[in-house]
């Protein structure tokens, strides 16, 4: 099994304390860095029930997501070699499918910030959120379709209209509790959002929820879900349950 259960590297200087995967019974573990930068857990799970849980203390400003609305978009011939990836197709976004629609419904918008902030709206607005619609197997397209899905399917849509449109945007996972908002009688804390490269910079945008957000815990990114997997596994295997949370502790 790989797991991405460790705190992205752009977050461990804030953590008080330390930031261990604890399996049970337990086995030996090797880590590694992926070719996204992503800290990964890998070791041989023994046949019958294991258990994984990571938990840790991390300090935040307590500030929303970043906002810049003068933010601009660039030429393609003009962004970073490294951003380049992200605008090309992925598994999960099939850029080759949405790029007419994309075109179509957002070409007259103004490039950068406007442009990426209407693709949010609209994705946030076409799909109706619930626990109950996931599917490992959705795309960007067959959630443009089908017009139900989880965080993910939000992300891996809103992802794939702005590579359509050239904006460079990645996939990313991580802690997100209810801080500033009312609180979740069903709190699932692990959630999908992702980065678009506009103004110069990595800006983070939330299609589900659709408003900055206090509190966010980077894990892991990528160019969609099957880079950024809670656990992959290499063999047959049962998921018993799961569970995920995130509470405030003020200082």
């Amino acid at each position: 099994m790989i797991a991405h259960l460790s705190i992205h590297e752009s977050r461990v200087p804030d953590l008080a304390g330390s930031d261990k995967l604890a399996i049970h019974p337990p086995v030996s573990v090797s880590q590694y860095r992926d070719g996204f930068g992503n800290k990964v857990s890998r070791f041989v799970a023994p046949a019958g029930q294991i258990r994984l849980s990571a938990d840790m203390l991390i300090d935040d400003p307590g500030t929303p997501d970043l906002c810049v609305p003068d933010a601009r978009q660039h030429e393609i011939s003009d962004l970073p070699d490294e951003t380049l990836r992200f605008v090309l197709g992925s598994r999960y976004c099939e850029t080759d499918r949405m790029v007419e629609i994309a075109w179509a419904r957002f070409g007259p918008v103004i490039g950068g910030w406007n442009r990426v902030q209407a693709i949010c709206a609209f994705t946030h607005e076409h799909i109706k959120f619930g626990y109950h619609f996931a599917r490992n197997t959705r795309t960007a397209f067959e959630a443009y379709q089908e017009r139900v899905g989880v965080c993910r399917d939000f992300a891996h849509l809103a992802v794939t209209l702005c590579r359509c449109m050239n904006i460079p945007a990645r996939y990313c996972t991580g802690y997100l509790g209810d801080i500033g908002v009312p609180k979740d009688p069903a709190p699932m804390d692990f959630s999908a959002w992702f980065e678009a490269y506009i103004g110069g910079q990595w800006l983070t945008f939330d299609a589900r929820h659709n408003i900055p957000r206090i509190g966010r815990v980077l894990v892991a990114r990528g160019m969609d879900a099957a880079d950024t997997a809670i656990t992959t596994h290499f063999g047959a295997h049962t998921l018993d349950g799961f569970r995920v949370w995130t509470d405030e502790v003020q200082a």
